[in-house]
């Protein structure tokens, strides 16, 4: 069995450019677990990276000097476009106003606990809390507040205020480990939490971090979960090969997508929220279109394609993490085969790989130039990411979600786009069209 397909020539594929890497420093413990980089994240405004270097420990840099890092040790002046930023804060704990220069702090974070998963939130102030009988809260953010939430191995949530490292909140209410955590897009602070205790946990950080909801359905552990971009849906997968769908104003359950064969253990919502892509130990990344239903695209890292039964036990291609770029065109996988593969949404085969031996996650940086994975040594590694020229009609569907809803998109006179019917002939639950664009 072979990583691509008879028709790609492994050597013709393009090659992603390696811009640097982040090292844990090495001891004889190190070798034991523990070590492990499960989760690394980009800050929403760009500001800051962040990744669970292991034995407990989460390492907060300012990007910037990330970047300039990397030049310097590549001997350029620039590798990728160096965006300066000033940022003004509030005080977590009342609302006075203190500018950050161009000098922001790195920060080294012990959790107290291995640290699984990581994520960013920032807060909008009209974005009220959901609680609306308490009248004062211990913590007022600021709109240019920025946390950082941490998942812990005993089942603990703590909370950290990114600019000066001090721990906020200890949310606890997991049995179990929380493997995965997503802030809510829309600034309003809700937090939810993915366990291997079969749960979801809805937290409102404006009401101090109070537990709104738990969402139940899982069968066994919930591996991943993922808004999307306007807040109302979230996306969780696990143990399973079903893929979960909530709404999160009414807090159900919307339906369950079906299609792998094995567990799924990634997720994420493309930028407009029309696509969701989902990895899966069968090794298989799915594009659906879950407002219908419905399988668009299936990006495969085993050819030829293995069986059902075979997917779904132990194939040495497990696909361990996906993540959507911010330009909605390009998605990133990290395999058990030691590749990491870039894909566009407009073709079957990778546009360009990488390799990484023990890859554990990827995200995309927030301008979608560069990528991020993690590793079971607690490293980090970043590739500039492939660029291409986006066809018109993606311009025009981009455009389109900007102002329009899929409902509304339904319901609108103007022509349906065909699928491009390569990725159609192998597969019958595929549809001729979807949510009247083409993904091309």
């Amino acid at each position: 069995m072979a990583s691509f397909p008879d028709t790609v020539n492994e050597k013709d594929l393009g090659q992603a450019k390696f811009i640097g890497e982040l090292l844990v420093p090495t001891a004889p413990f190190d070798q034991k677990s523990g070590r492990e980089a499960w989760s690394v994240a980009f800050s929403p405004n760009g500001s800051y990276f962040a990744w669970s270097q292991g034995h407990r420990i989460v390492r907060l840099i300012p990007w910037t000097k990330c970047l300039k890092s990397f030049s310097m040790n590549h001997g350029d002046e620039e590798t990728v476009a160096l965006n300066p930023w000033n940022l003004s804060r509030h005080n977590s704990d009342r609302s006075q106003t203190i500018t950050v220069d161009d000098d922001p702090r790195e920060h080294t974070l012990d959790c107290g606990d291995i640290v699984w998963s990581l994520a960013f939130g920032s807060s909008v102030p009209e974005k009220e809390s959901r609680c609306v009988n308490i009248e004062w809260h211990h913590f007022k953010f600021g709109q240019n507040h920025l946390l950082l939430a941490t998942g812990l191995n005993n089942g603990r949530i703590k909370i950290w205020d990114v600019y000066t490292g001090k721990l906020l909140l200890n949310l606890m209410d997991h049995t179990d480990v929380v493997r995965d955590l997503t802030f809510a897009p829309d600034g309003s602070l809700m937090l939810v939490s993915a366990s291997r205790d079969k749960s979801l946990r809805v937290w409102d950080l404006k009401d101090d971090g109070n537990m709104v909801k738990v969402l139940r359905g899982h069968q066994n552990w919930v591996y991943s979960s993922a808004f999307s971009p306007d807040s109302s849906i979230l996306c969780s997968v696990g143990a399973g090969k079903a893929v979960f769908l909530w709404n999160m104003d009414k807090y159900t359950l919307i339906q369950k997508l079906e299609g792998h064969h094995n567990d799924v253990v990634s997720c994420e919502f493309s930028p407009d929220g029309a696509l969701l892509a989902t990895a899966s130990y069968d090794t298989r990344v799915i594009v659906w279109d879950h407002h219908n239903a419905t399988i668009l695209l299936e990006l495969g890292h085993l050819f030829p394609p293995p069986s059902p039964i075979f997917a779904g036990g132990a194939n040495d291609r497990w696909v361990r993490s996906v993540s959507f770029s911010p330009d909605g065109r390009h998605i990133a996988s990290i395999t058990d085969d030691r590749l990491i593969r870039f894909w566009s949404i407009e073709e079957k085969a990778p546009q360009a790989i990488a390799f990484l031996s023990n890859g554990l996650c990827c995200s995309f940086s927030t301008d979608g130039k560069v990528l991020a994975a993690g590793t079971r040594d607690g490293s980090v590694h970043f590739w500039e990411c492939p660029r291409s020229i986006a066809s018109l009609q993606h311009v025009c569907r981009m455009a389109l979600r900007r102002i329009m809803t899929t409902q509304q998109s339904l319901f609108s006179h103007r022509p349906k786009f065909s699928i491009n019917p390569t990725w159609t002939s192998n597969h019958p639950r595929h549809e001729s069209h979807w949510s009247g664009c083409d993904i091309n």
